[in-house]
């Protein structure tokens, strides 16, 4: 049942913990050869890997709601591939794969963590973006935090981005009226024209609170919260009476820089919920939710974008760029 794999893959490892912000002097790449399968063991060529803003927490040696990312070893990650050797009853050659093989050409796991995906109508790096875990994540937080309704006004945040599409998306799908936030025109043209929502506001322009408040006549119902700071301040003054909030990412503040918020009265006064979430933590909804998704993607009504770093030299290039909001769409590398 298996099939011997033989050489060596690159893969890229953290180097030194990051001071401010990341620099790529603190990833290493690091050529390394195929380690050979034990009993029950599979090889997975990779064929796409994910960059997503959590990676930044993990770099930190704090305490957080997962281990810090270790000195040395392979850099964390989503992973979509192929199996190419396999010792595992479970798994046959050829199989395709989600994972967490990390920052890596090739991986090798016991099948406890991997699922097997069908490419037939739905892309294999989608498996990344809309019908993995940032799909899950908007998910999750619009119909389980923000319990958004017909009629109701949400915003999302990084509108653009992988998880921030498709929260807007699936409210409208819902009968929301949904306003985002992104950065520049180009990317606000997009969520308005392609991805269907009602309104985008470009925060770079400088007019973030007169547009918002143009945008959201009724107020705001329900907040999808990937960015903090500033753009958080100016939702919180926009909620209406019990408003929900379902907060993803504080992308804003990743590299130490502080997050004063202003309008905390407001959660007070208008009697708001705001929650934290980490999708992970969920898993007996991911059944629910990707059959949602998946159908969505494959039948054209869910729409997405990716950017693609060409190899995985360029990967830690592609992640600063991310934290810095220059990726448009869901962030990946091609790895073969």
């Amino acid at each position: 049942m298996s099939n011997v794999t033989t050489g060596n893959f690159q893969r890229i490892v953290l180097a030194s913990r990051p001071k401010g912000e990341v620099k790529v002097d603190n990833f290493r790449l690091e050529t390394v050869p195929v380690p050979e399968l034990k009993d029950c063991e599979v090889l997975v060529r990779n064929h796409f890997l994910s960059l997503d803003p959590y990676m930044r927490m993990r770099m930190e040696d704090a305490k957080s709601y997962a281990a810090p990312q270790a000195i040395g070893e392979t850099m964390i990650g989503g992973t979509v591939g192929e199996i190419v050797a396999t010792k595992n009853p479970k798994f046959a050659l050829g199989d395709k794969v989600v994972g967490m093989l990390g920052w890596a050409e090739m991986g090798v796991s016991d099948g406890v963590l991997l699922r097997k995906v069908d490419t037939t109508h739905i892309p294999l790096s989608a498996y990344l973006g809309s019908v993995g875990m940032p799909g899950m994540t908007a998910w999750y937080g619009l119909t389980q935090i923000m319990q958004a309704k017909e009629g109701e006004t949400i915003v999302v945040s990084a509108a653009s981005g992988a998880v921030g599409s498709v929260v807007g998306q699936l409210a409208k799908l819902r009968g929301c009226r949904a306003v985002g936030i992104a950065g520049g025109a180009e990317k606000c043209a997009y969520v308005v024209n392609e991805l269907g929502f009602d309104a985008c506001i470009d925060y770079k322009a400088g007019n973030l609170q007169a547009e918002l408040a143009a945008a959201t006549p009724n107020g705001i119902d329900a907040v999808f919260e990937n960015v903090g700071g500033e753009i958080f301040d100016a939702c919180l003054a926009r909620m209406n009476a019990f408003g929900r909030i379902a907060l993803c990412g504080m992308i804003a503040g990743y590299d130490g820089e502080p997050l004063p918020i202003k309008n905390t009265r407001v959660l007070l006064t208008m009697r708001l919920t705001m929650r934290g979430f980490i999708v992970s933590e969920h898993m007996d909804l991911w059944p629910q939710g990707l059959k949602e998704l998946g159908t969505l993607v494959a039948t054209g009504k869910l729409k997405f974008r990716e950017s693609v770093a060409p190899n995985l030299a360029a990967a830690p290039e592609a992640f600063l760029g991310l934290l810095k909001g220059k990726n448009f769409g869901k962030q990946l590398v091609k790895l073969n």
